[in-house]
């Protein structure tokens, strides 16, 4: 196995996918079928491919493993170098998890252009598992751009009404900020002389340069988030991308950012990192109670979702920046726990909205009447939401309050404040659309979850549980890794508090 580039068959396949779907000629329905078949398909075996990853991962080992490494632009020192540690291998099987789901989400609800949708799918899916896997500079960030372009493709051209604008908002406020991104890491290449990430992780930047480069990495990775204030283009992209637009944004794209601080920001500039802690608090605090408020005040299900991400997400870079084990594993545990349950919830939001072709609110009511096994899905993953003890969502909140605490009490009493409106807002959602008399006709026709949905939704549902129940088969990929981020950032803050 380890001979075996497994990591470029990961980051690969799913092109030859895409190679495949554009040698199909026509748009007949048969063609359109034939192309679904091929996306399902490229993506399970993606998916099953990465298993090995699980099976193979040496848990108790913090440094990088299944290490691929070939020149690339030799004069400049660029070489094609891709590896997992334990902070970065679960994301992978995240998002190839994930993607099956996706494509079998629109199956029936993508009628036009369904060979460019599978393609940009395919084309994202690429570029997502390249992100997590680099370990060059360069090949992180045309990673990272590279997966802005598909995202904003499927807005664009299969989102809403008002889809132009929201796409063109979502891809100008990422932008912005990885162009200072780029910025800096010419920066760190132009001091260090490499832009290998393992030697980069071993090199001490001065603090005034420090300041600078986690200023520029935080402007990129704080939008990828989103973290408040910078947050406001991602209800725009939820509420106009098609649901498995929404599942891919809300599952993974949103987990880059916390992935970038993990990567680059904590170990590479800790210093850095303690000084501008006490503005991370802020930022992260002000995330979880307004966004939670403007969340209750949502009439629209994706948008009030869409803002419950932007409140998870202000738990997670309070847990990172809490700069102990307990807020670490926490921020990590909910990224993950986060990425399954709102990917899920936007499946909800698709499985109504695909029958009705609304997302009001007010237009539902009595669901479980008529819809007993969507009903039931649904409060699963609402529960989940708001951290009910045995399913997922409790176990990462739980971590990084533990973390808060031991940071800073203030934090922790601002961010607990988030588990109460959470379960305010969610489950008055989840009252207003499945309990109540079914009164409304319309509604009275709608059919129940079916095979299909049901196919991606029964995975969905034993995972949460399973990460609920038994949290150490998912901490003890990251528990090394952890440790030796900590260990390498309490040396550095001592050195500086010795200067």
């Amino acid at each position: 196995m380890s001979e075996l580039p497994i990591l470029s068959l990961l980051i690969f396949l799913p092109l030859v996918g895409v190679a495949l779907i554009m040698s199909v000629k026509g748009d007949s329905v048969m063609v359109q079928r034939n192309v679904r078949n091929v996306a399902l398909l490229g993506t399970l075996i993606v998916f099953l491919l990465s298993l090995t990853l699980w099976f193979n991962f040496d848990r108790g080992n913090a440094d990088f493993q299944f290490v691929e490494q070939a020149d690339w632009v030799p004069a400049l020192g660029i070489t094609y170098h891709i590896g997992l540690d334990g902070v970065s291998i679960l994301f992978v099987l995240l998002t190839t998890l994930l993607m099956p789901v996706c494509i079998l989400a629109s199956w029936d609800s993508i009628k036009v252009r369904t060979k460019e949708y599978m393609i940009a799918f395919l084309v994202l899916e690429s570029m997502m598992i390249g992100t997590f896997c680099a370990l060059d500079l360069f090949d992180f960030y045309v990673f990272f751009e590279g997966a802005l372009i598909p995202m904003f493709i499927i807005i664009g051209v299969w989102g809403g009404s008002r889809r132009v604008y929201s796409a063109f908002k979502f891809f100008l406020f990422t932008l912005l900020g990885s162009v200072l991104m780029l910025l800096a890491m010419i920066a760190m290449y132009h001091l260090s002389g490499t832009t290998d990430i393992p030697e980069l992780l071993d090199y001490s930047f001065d603090l005034s340069w420090q300041k600078w480069l986690w200023l520029a990495f935080f402007a990129s990775f704080a939008v990828k988030m989103p973290m408040w204030p910078v947050h406001t283009w991602l209800p725009d992209a939820h509420v106009e991308a098609p649901t498995a637009g929404s599942v891919i944004l809300a599952g993974v794209l949103l987990k880059m950012g916390g992935y970038g601080f993990l990567r680059f920001s904590l170990p590479m500039f800790p210093d850095a990192s303690l000084y501008f802690a006490p503005l991370v608090y802020v930022l992260s605090a002000i995330a979880v109670i307004y966004a939670s408020l403007v969340a209750l005040a949502q009439t629209d299900m994706k948008k009030l979702i869409a803002y419950s991400s932007v409140a998870h997400m202000g738990f997670v870079t309070a847990g990172i920046f809490a700069f102990n084990h307990q807020g670490i594993d926490g921020a990590l545990f909910q990224m993950l726990s986060h990425g399954i349950v709102s990917a899920a919830l936007f499946l909800c939001v698709g499985v109504v909205y695909d029958r009705l072709h609304t997302r009001e609110i007010n237009r539902y009511g009595g669901l479980v009447n008529n819809m007993p096994r969507y009903a039931f899905v649904m409060m699963v993953f609402t529960m989940a939401s708001v951290g009910l003890p045995g399913t997922s969502g409790f176990i990462g909140e739980f971590l990084v309050m533990v973390g808060a605490f031991k940071a800073n009490t203030w934090l922790a009493t601002f961010i607990a404040t988030g588990v109460i409106l959470g379960a305010a807002y969610m489950l008055w959602l989840y009252r207003r659309i499945i309990f109540g008399k079914l009164e409304k006709e319309d509604l009275k026709r709608l059919l129940d979850l079916n095979h299909r949905e049901l196919l991606y939704f029964i995975p969905l549902i034993f995972i949460v549980l399973w990460m609920g129940i038994y949290p150490a088969h998912f901490t003890d990929f990251f528990g090394a890794s952890v440790e030796k981020l900590l260990e390498g950032f309490s040396e550095s803050a001592l050195a500086s508090n010795g200067r």
